[in-house]
């Protein structure tokens, strides 16, 4: 038999060879400099910050190089797949408004000439080039069990040798073709290994574009490359694709830096070109002192749909995300404040080396930055596309008071220093819910009386301002030197520089009045302002309002 018949025996029913695959994936017409990058999530999971960083570096990278920004989904470890996991990272891509060139757009549509870009799709890809290292004796079948595989680990666990599959523990690398051919015609269940042409002893110089020159020992593992189901494992596949689709730099998370050199030995067996690696350090959380990984389980922030059910603008994720992948970008956004975001480069050099804290309050303070900037009118359609995903009650209100809820959101916006009272879309019906007229009617909330609590008192001063100064066509001005006539007329002091000279004078100040006034239109003694919140509950709802505090 020859080697390339003990192939087709091993690797049978695979319609094409290596050079087919070569000639119908072609070298990309794109310019000497373009980057091709992609982002490789597995549908096993929620998608993870991390993986959104990736995307947004890899973007980032792509687009300014005019180069391809493509995805592709690794489901080849199909056990832990969850049901519409791909839909997750198309939908989470999208919704944070990160385009991509080539890849699926949905788990049936793909755009893009270089796919499949759906991995366990591309099953006879993989074989072909599996068959082709077979051929040229740089693979073999390796029939060791799962109990085999455990024996061997205590074995070299008990020796205090390392843990693998190699050199002498690599029991199935030299077995004769004749006892292979016996083993799988008698039924015998087997993977196909790489076999590694390393020394552990030999040191290999690598350089990643975020770590710089690194010295790690040489692979001498006989990894898997494809497993008893057919597939590849994500070692084998990898290496394939970006050879195929022509990547030239990979982001990715460091826990792949400690596989880089059985990559780089694969790439350099099969006769490939590697791309550039860049392992940026992992996002990290301080936990009782110390930094840990964000973790997928212990960190809601760890999945980013927290984030759109929070209601934090996608704007403000990337822009937070930005300050994470750039050491420099705060100070372009300071500099730019205007620029899309998109016009920001990101480079390697100042990518973390020793990994970014993610920071909850930062972010927050992005999203009140950015809230506070667009106009009331921007604000309530994306306020209202939330809603309908995540509070179909406020939903109702955002909708019968359309005009009103805009006005709501546009009290004290614009100009340099607009108010940031909304972190997110989630905070706003908590800080507005008082103006609509059918919460707050049938409200049994606490009013936050401040420093005038005497219900007598209160009435006096309701009923005075309702009957004899109050007027809806009033300016701001007019109004608020009417409120400093009525704090007179009261026994209040109507100027704070002679209140605080002479205190026990007065039964208070005009500020005092106000609160009283604001606390019974809206409960609470810290609003917008006041003059703005009147103006748009108009005199018939403000007197209603006083009639509620009064009985």
């Amino acid at each position: 038999m020859t080697r390339k018949e003990y192939a087709d025996f091993l690797v049978p029913n695979v319609e094409h060879d290596r050079e087919y695959y070569e000639s119908k994936y072609p070298e990309r017409n794109l310019e000497s400099d373009a980057k091709v990058v992609r982002i490789g999530p597995s549908p096993t999971g929620f998608v993870h910050f991390g993986t959104l960083f990736q995307a947004m570096a890899g973007h980032n990278l792509a687009k300014n190089s005019s180069g391809i920004f493509y995805v592709r989904i690794e489901d080849t470890d199909q056990k832990r797949e969850v049901e519409n996991g791909t839909k997750q990272i198309i939908d989470a891509l999208n919704d944070y408004g990160i385009e991509y060139n080539e890849g699926p757009i949905s788990e049936e549509e793909e755009k893009g000439t270089y796919g499949p870009y759906i991995q366990s799709k591309r099953g006879d890809i993989y074989k072909a080039y599996v068959k082709d290292l077979i051929e040229k004796d740089l693979a073999y079948p390796s029939f060791a069990t799962e109990k085999d595989l455990e024996e061997l680990r205590s074995q070299q666990e008990a020796s205090k040798s390392r843990l693998g599959y190699y050199g002498r523990f690599a029991t199935d690398r030299n077995l004769s073709m004749e006892t292979v051919i016996e083993k799988v015609k008698s039924g015998e269940k087997y993977v196909i290994r790489f076999r590694s042409p390393g020394n552990f002893e030999n040191k290999i110089i690598i350089e990643d574009l975020v770590k710089g020159r690194i010295e790690m020992p040489e692979n001498d593992i006989d990894h898997v490359i494809l497993k008893g189901d057919g597939l590849p494992t994500y070692h084998f596949a990898h290496v394939i694709d970006d050879h195929l689709m022509h990547t030239t730099h990979v982001v990715r998370g460091d826990e792949w830096l400690s596989s880089l050199p059985v990559h780089l030995q694969m790439f350099s067996s099969l006769g490939f070109t590697a791309p550039f690696y860049a392992h940026p350090s992992p996002i990290m959380k301080e936990e009782n002192g110390k930094k840990r990984k964000l973790s997928k389980r212990k960190d809601t922030e760890a999945n980013i749909a927290e984030f759109k059910k929070l209601g934090i603008p996608k704007e403000a994720v990337k822009e937070y995300l930005l300050t994470l992948i750039n050491s420099n970008f705060e100070e372009w956004k300071d500099k730019n404040p205007e620029k899309d975001l998109d016009e920001f480069k990101v480079t390697f050099k100042k990518m973390n080396i020793s990994g970014s804290l993610f920071d909850m309050e930062k972010l927050i303070n992005i999203s009140k930055n950015i809230l506070a900037h667009i106009t009331a009118e921007e604000f309530y359609d994306q306020l209202l596309d939330w809603a309908e995903n995540y509070d179909k009650e406020f939903t109702v209100l955002l909708k019968e008071h359309k005009k009103e809820t805009i006005a709501i959101l546009n009290i004290e916006r614009g100009g340099e220093k607009p108010r940031k009272d909304y972190s997110a879309y989630s905070d706003v019906y908590k800080n507005i819910w008082y103006m609509y007229d059918e919460k707050f009617m049938v409200s049994k909330e606490e009013y936050e009386f401040d420093k005038i609590t005497d219900p007598k008192e209160i009435k006096d001063i309701l009923i005075t301002y309702i009957t004899k100064y109050y007027d809806e066509k009033d300016g701001q001005d007019v109004w608020f030197s009417k409120i400093k006539v009525m704090a007179e007329e009261l026994g209040y002091a109507s100027n704070m520089k002679e209140y605080k000279q002479n205190p026990d004078n007065f039964k208070g100040n005009v500020a005092d009045i106000s609160t009283v006034i604001r606390v019974a239109v809206t409960s609470k003694k810290q609003t917008p302002n006041l003059y703005d919140i009147l103006k748009i509950l108009g005199t018939k709802k403000i007197e209603e309002r006083f009639q509620k505090v009064i009985k």
